[in-house]
């Protein structure tokens, strides 16, 4: 992710062309798994990437250009198929766990059941108040990749954002002053943003949370724990 302000859009488009990392990929997959109007957008941006292609006039190669390829893909093989597949945290014990247990949660869509088994409870949930967060299991070099529940009719600290912030809601709403985010709904947030989100009354709130950079507190007193964050 970068500082520019994007939107639902452009990542569906960033998607298509498989541009995005995995992170932001499975946000975005989550979203069109929980939003079927939006596959049909999402065609779209993939078809409009093949016409792209196609137009595209052939290039004469150098000589020796396809040896060089090839030996590009026979060293490049594996990592090519490891990308398209959960990290390997990811599916650490799973069969195991599968072994004891065949109902899935209902709460988690297909994109994120190889990151979590299918089960909420089983995750390493740290609890902060009306806020309660478990990180997935994904490199956390650039991203933080986490699932967070907001008590119904809670909220949390007003804040912006150093980076950028996208979080897709699995489960329940919350609305932030800026917008109302129901199920499959995508929040876009970045420095621009300064906003509190708060779960709606009558449920808790579960979504998918990607950063790359730490929040930053903007209310007059949580302001001084800033140094202590991490993103």
């Amino acid at each position: 992710m970068t500082s520019e302000h994007i939107s639902v859009d452009d990542l569906l488009l960033a998607h298509a062309a498989g541009r995005l990392p995995e992170p932001v990929g499975l946000v975005v997959a989550t979203h069109l798994a929980l939003s079927p109007e939006r596959q049909s957008v999402y065609r779209e941006y993939e078809a409009l990437g093949g016409a792209m292609l196609e137009d595209l006039r052939p290039a004469a190669l150098s000589a020796g250009a396809f040896d060089r390829l090839l030996s590009r893909l026979d060293g490049e093989g594996d990592a090519i198929q490891v990308a398209a597949k959960p990290s390997p945290r990811a599916t650490k014990g799973l069969a195991g766990k599968k072994a004891k247990r065949s109902a899935v949660d209902s709460s988690i869509p297909a994109p994120l059941r190889d990151y979590v088994d299918g089960h909420l409870d089983d995750l390493p949930w740290k609890h902060y108040g009306a806020v309660s967060e478990a990180s997935l299991p994904l490199d956390e070099t650039t991203y933080r990749v986490r699932l967070i529940v907001l008590k119904a009719g809670r909220s949390v600290p007003k804040h912006t954002h150093d980076g950028q912030e996208i979080t897709v809601v699995l489960k329940g709403a919350f609305n932030d002053g800026i917008g109302r985010y129901g199920r499959g709904d995508i929040s876009i947030a970045d420095a621009h943003v300064d906003h509190q989100p708060m779960a709606e009354a009558n449920e808790d709130c579960l979504c998918l949370t990607v950063t790359d950079a730490p929040l930053r507190l903007t209310g007059t007193f949580s302001r001084f724990l800033n140094p202590f964050l991490r993103f």
